[in-house]
């Protein structure tokens, strides 16, 4: 069925979305600052997944969607498939997924502390 393999692109690209929000957010954040409340938990969750090596919901939703499809699915996770074969040719380990974890925190707690100082800095 056409709409299940246009179902399971659909969920690929929101959570390609997804995470570059959880990573890149804090910089719309700096613009917009509502976004804060959406932002945070997003980042919380994808240091999460990296940190305790948790699979994400969204990845096993895109496998069903494809084989209900009748398309093949993939051994690993989305960032092994899509991402890691780009950024990492080498291959997800633990080590590599500790060391995105700890970006993505320490990138964030960067932004969100600049904003922070900047707050503090107004009369």
């Amino acid at each position: 069925m056409v709409w299940l393999a246009v179902a399971a692109d659909a969920v690929v690209v929101f959570h390609l979305l997804f995470i570059l929000f959880a990573v890149l957010g804090g910089l719309l954040v700096w613009r917009w600052h509502g976004l804060v409340w959406l932002h945070v938990p997003a980042a919380l969750w994808g240091v999460l997944v990296e940190l305790m090596n948790w699979p994400c919901p969204l990845t096993p939703l895109e496998h069903s969607l494809r084989l209900a499809a009748g398309q093949a699915g993939y051994s690993g996770g989305f960032v092994e498939h899509y991402l890691l074969s780009i950024i990492y040719p080498a291959g997800l380990t633990p080590q590599i997924q500790i060391g995105l974890g700890v970006f993505v925190l320490l990138f964030n707690a960067l932004i969100y502390g600049v904003l922070l100082w900047q707050r503090w800095q107004r009369p």
